[in-house]
């Protein structure tokens, strides 16, 4: 199973460290990544492999909202399904 992992906030150092260590703490696998920053604001989307994940998908999201909170971004974790048929026209 895979899910899209977005990320949004003012520009600091450290994003990208705390949000991909909360993956890696559990086995998610990174697929693709795409990051850019416009003027000052961060914006980050991760395609990911949830087949090896250690936790749930309940807590892989608590565990990212907290992160997000901890580093002032805002994370959403998104099963692939529900992310494509959202940007469907």
């Amino acid at each position: 199973m895979k899910a899209f992992v977005t990320v949004v906030g003012k520009d600091k150092v450290g994003i990208i460290y705390g949000i991909t260590g909360v993956l890696a703490k559990s086995n998610v696998n990174i697929e693709d990544i795409s990051q850019t920053i416009l003027q000052d604001y961060f914006s980050m989307v991760m395609l990911v492999n949830l087949d090896n994940m250690t936790v749930s998908f309940d807590e892989l999201k608590r565990q990212l909202d907290e992160k997000g909170a901890e580093i002032g971004v805002s994370v959403r974790v998104q099963h692939e399904e529900i992310f494509t048929a959202m940007h469907k026209i």
